[in-house]
């Protein structure tokens, strides 16, 4: 029996991501179950640390055509946005010190997260806040490519917070309730 983070995790990509196309390069891989999975339950820092670097060498060592991405679940560890923003900083150092950088890359969800100079409130927030904290390890050829088709991949942020404020927060809310309950 699949485990309550990933089911609920999994009903957010589907359902807010793919579904109000937040990220138009996820579909793809989503439909040819090419999303990887991972839940770390553990609370210890360095631990996760350590299951970070695991996840990055697993997806090296898996060709793309089986697994492009990885999305690692992690809800009981880095809780406090302000702690999972320094745990970023360092998953970046992991990243160079593994010479990993320019070949995968790191986006980050969390469910309070903020953009600088947003308000905590404010419905553009909801393009980076997930079910759980989370960690999505991205390989930069399988983003070069997306890019490459997108006709205006810059504008996809932009685009984004458009679609959420028109959306509200109601609305956002409703949909993230929803979405809890499948």
């Amino acid at each position: 029996m699949e485990h309550q983070y990933l089911k609920h995790t999994k009903n957010w990509v589907r359902e807010f991501v793919i579904g109000l196309n937040l990220c138009p390069f996820a579909k793809a891989p989503y439909s040819f179950n090419r999303i990887r999975y991972s839940l770390y339950e553990t609370n210890d820092v360095q631990a996760f640390a350590e299951s970070l670097l695991h996840e990055l060498l697993f997806l090296l060592d898996e060709p793309e055509e089986s697994v492009e991405t990885t999305i690692i679940v992690h809800p009981n560890v880095l809780n406090d946005f302000h702690d999972y923003l320094d745990f970023l900083d360092w998953a970046q150092d992991i990243l160079k010190e593994s010479k990993l950088e320019g070949i995968i890359q790191i986006a980050s969800f969390h469910p309070d997260y903020q953009f600088d100079g947003t308000e905590m409130s404010d419905v553009e927030n909801y393009s980076n806040r997930s079910p759980y904290p989370m960690l999505h390890i991205l390989r930069e050829s399988s983003v070069s490519k997306a890019v490459a088709l997108h006709e205006d991949a810059e504008s996809i942020p932009d685009m984004n917070m458009e679609l959420l404020r028109k959306l509200g927060i109601t609305d956002i809310k409703e949909r993230l309730k929803k979405i809890e309950d499948l």
